[in-house]
């Protein structure tokens, strides 16, 4: 199997999607008039909508190419489960059964999206390892 997509596009996929999904909602203390952020070292993670991030995710995503958009989503089929690696050609297929729209809507509404891109290069002995600030 080899990619149309780069390494290089997916590993920025994978991290982007991590820092979206490493967010949580922000916590409302009502014990507090105007509590600030140095009270929870934790606050950091807390943000309802980065929109910065969650734009640069989907950005990357429609920045591919139709093929490229079909081997991403089929990579995290692959990662998945949903289909072994020696069934490629049929995630490929599946990836691309109902258009570059749908596909698209699929990866970015895909809950752990970022794991399910790693598993699905780890399948094919392929990592992230090593790209500079990707690692």
């Amino acid at each position: 199997m080899e990619l149309t997509v780069s390494l290089e596009t997916v590993c920025r996929l994978i991290i982007r999607a991590r820092e979206l999904e490493a967010q949580v909602p922000a916590i409302e203390n009502d014990d507090e008039d105007e509590p600030t952020d140095s009270d929870d070292p934790l606050a950091v993670l807390e943000d309802e909508s980065n929109e910065a991030i969650e734009q640069e995710v989907e950005a990357l995503i429609d920045d591919l190419a139709e093929d490229e958009l079909y081997e991403v989503l089929a990579l995290a089929l692959v990662g998945r489960g949903t289909f072994d690696p020696s069934e490629w050609d049929e995630a490929l297929e599946a990836a691309g059964e109902d258009g570059p729209a749908q596909a698209v809507v699929q990866l970015t509404d895909m809950a752990m999206l970022a794991a399910y891109l790693d598993a699905g290069l780890t399948a094919f002995d392929l990592s992230c390892e090593g790209l500079g600030q990707i690692d």
